[in-house]
């Protein structure tokens, strides 16, 4: 089984504008909605190449059972907490002329609430995968995700991160199969420019030599490099097409990766599936689909 961590999942409306004036009433030309997060992204892409998830995280209020029960199908168990306050955040999404991004912080979480959490990891057994991928809301210790990872310390589990900075660096310890900075998060945590391929090579050994098994880095334009557990470097570029939406195409990356390295135990072919998964996310206003990513896992072969 697949589990997925989402400690902060939002809905994500989407209004779209010829124009945006501020100080009088703007009138939109479409809009949309998004069920959100991290986890929530990397387990609609891993439902949609047909492998079963169960979904961890915290849910609030009306929005919390819209996000619930907007994901739950045949593929995904949702097995959220649902917090006593506050509502399940609402990030609002501006295009006109710009994009203009409004995010929420999201309901307070007691302890209580988090243990709860906590308790619900420590089912996951031996051959299981765990993602976990996100921010930590501000109402949250900053240590959340090292409870989590020591909670399953000792067992053979395949951990999957995606986080940034101090979260990301304070889970190497616990040897993840795999993690993804982009390009900019490499620079920033060794707090330096990372521009050449060169570069990108000797930072993700760096992190591996920290204790990351896999590091994939994703390169904007210029696709993906993959330095793998055996220090072997494997790349993919990217298929050329008009770009309707970059957000989630990270997370569909990590699902592909994960979902063909589960049916293939091979990583050329998890980084092409990964590709193909990012890149079809980047072509459509939702998250990846099945038709989309066969399509193009194709162009990737």
């Amino acid at each position: 089984m697949i589990y997925t961590v989402t400690l902060n999942p939002s809905i994500d409306y989407i209004v779209r504008l010829e124009t945006l004036k501020t100080g009088i009433t703007n009138r939109t030309v479409s809009e949309e909605y998004y069920f959100g997060g991290k986890g929530i992204n990397v387990s609609c892409v891993l439902a949609e190449l047909d492998l079963e998830i169960t979904a961890f995280g915290f849910v609030a209020g009306f929005t919390g059972e819209a996000i619930e029960k907007g994901i739950r199908n045949d593929k995904i168990i949702t097995d959220f907490i649902k917090l006593k306050k506050g509502i399940s955040r609402i990030n609002i999404k501006i295009k006109a002329e710009e994009e203009t991004e409004i995010n929420c912080q999201g309901p307070h979480i007691e302890d209580s609430e988090l243990e709860r959490m906590l308790s619900k990891v420590d089912r996951i057994a031996d051959g299981d995968t765990l993602v976990i991928a996100g921010n930590v809301p501000n109402t949250m210790p900053d240590d959340v995700y090292e409870r989590i990872l020591n909670r399953i310390k000792g067992k053979n589990i395949r951990i999957v991160v995606d986080a940034t900075k101090k979260l990301l660096i304070n889970s190497l310890k616990y040897k993840p199969f795999l993690i993804k900075p982009n390009r900019q998060e490499l620079s920033e945590i060794f707090g330096i420019q990372i521009e050449s391929e060169d570069m990108v090579e000797k930072y993700a050994k760096e992190l591996q030599k920290m204790g990351a098994q896999n590091v994939l880095i994703s390169l904007g334009k210029d696709g993906a490099m993959l330095i793998d557990e055996f220090g072997e470097k494997h790349k993919a570029g990217i298929i050329k097409g008009k770009a309707v939406n970059t957000v989630g195409s990270g997370d569909s990356m990590v699902a592909g990766f994960i979902a063909g390295y589960e049916k293939k135990h091979s990583y050329s072919y998890a980084l092409k599936l990964g590709s193909a998964c990012g890149n079809a996310t980047a072509f459509l206003s939702g998250l990846a689909t099945k038709e989309k990513i066969a399509e193009l896992l194709e162009k990737f072969s």
